[in-house]
């Protein structure tokens, strides 16, 4: 299950970029159709909206590359004695 994990922290970290870039460019296009203020202001907050999902997807998936995820606490007594790796 933990390398499953790590490679699923693979898809993670490519996904992010690859949404960021197909968003970019559909917001390219519909611009280009409709050449207007309401459409560029419209496109650049679903822009600067899903920036930081883009970066959270990336997190995640070093997160899960780096085994960061290989042990979940099964219980709270577990949080005081867990030890975070560090990137």
């Amino acid at each position: 299950m933990n390398k499953l994990k790590r490679n699923a922290g693979l898809i993670w970290i490519m996904l992010g970029p690859t949404g960021m870039y197909y968003l970019v460019q559909t917001a390219a296009t519909e611009i280009a159709k409709k050449p207007g203020i309401d459409t560029q202001i419209q496109w650049g907050v679903f822009i600067v909206v899903f920036l930081p999902i883009v970066i959270g997807f990336v997190l995640f998936g070093v997160y899960a590359l780096t085994g960061n995820y290989d042990h979940l606490p099964e219980d709270s007594t577990e949080l005081d004695d867990y030890d975070a790796k560090p990137i």
